[in-house]
């Protein structure tokens, strides 16, 4: 995927600041609005409409079957729905592992369906795992606000962006649901010139094709791709103030969700990269 540089474009405005985004295999793009109650549906045709309702929607991604699992931060749950939009279950209640949830913000599977998500909190912030036979573990602790997580291509590394140590830190796998050498140093981000933590805060992560990782810099209104040797390779101006979040629909498009302040307004950015 070779790319000399990019067009950035907006596509939506809507009155809550957006998170989660996910695209499913007919390339319609959903996103969260957190505050707004709502999972909306941006279709090829560029149309937006509600999908699904949740208290407090936050990450969300799609499962192999189409169906969709979305964090709710006001009830400490992890909700399935199935492609139509409709509440199935759900799948994390309050607790994992024996401990409270306290607010669950982002989440990954790994190629056997293996569930991962962090649970925001200041200094105590977790990662957790619910595997597919229903056996629950903490796969890492006392984090200072861990948010996006992504897999490495061969899920050996689960990378995680610990919020207010503006840094992403690496978690190798022994396997799923256990590490092997606990939490390690992956890369940390550029600085706002304020010297303000809330300035900051990596939010989002994303893989492109070749393995390198991409940020969403909540604070810093930007997107950064890292290599997997950790080094800064690009930074994209997204236009949102407050960028949350990416997901790549193709290889050379990214939707960015985000917006101008808490609880809104909000916006979607696609970016085109270009040959």
């Amino acid at each position: 995927m070779k790319w000399t540089s990019y067009k950035t474009e907006k596509i939506a405005d809507l009155p809550f600041y957006t998170e989660g985004p996910a695209v499913d295999s007919r390339e319609d793009f959903y996103c969260t609005t957190l505050t707004g109650g709502s999972i909306v549906q941006w279709t090829k045709e560029h149309t937006i409409k509600h999908w699904a309702s949740s208290a407090a929607p936050n990450g969300q991604i799609i499962a192999g079957n189409g169906d969709h699992l979305v964090c709710d931060v006001r009830h400490r749950s992890i909700n399935r729905y199935n492609a139509a939009g409709e509440l199935v279950q759900t799948e994390i209640a309050g607790t994992c592992a024996g401990v409270a949830v306290c607010c669950p913000n982002d989440l990954i599977m790994d190629g056997a369906g293996n569930l991962y998500f962090t649970d925001s909190v200041r200094g105590s912030g977790k990662v957790f795992f619910k595997g597919t036979n229903g056996a629950q573990a903490i796969l890492a602790d006392n984090l200072d606000y861990p948010n996006g997580l992504v897999f490495s291509p061969d899920e050996k590394i689960l990378y995680v962006a610990e919020s207010y140590r503006n840094r992403i830190v690496k978690i190798d796998m022994d396997r799923p649901g256990f590490t092997a050498a606990g939490i390690k140093d992956f890369v940390r981000l550029p600085c706002h010139p304020s010297g303000k933590a809330e300035d900051n805060l990596p939010d989002g992560l994303a893989l492109d094709p070749e393995g390198n990782i991409w940020v969403a810099h909540y604070g810093m209104q930007a997107v950064h791709r890292f290599s997997p040797g950790g080094e800064l390779l690009t930074s994209i101006d997204t236009t949102i103030p407050l960028t949350s979040n990416l997901v790549f629909a193709d290889v050379r498009t990214v939707f960015v969700t985000g917006g101008y302040g808490e609880p809104g307004p909000g916006a979607i950015v696609k970016i085109t990269l270009q040959p």
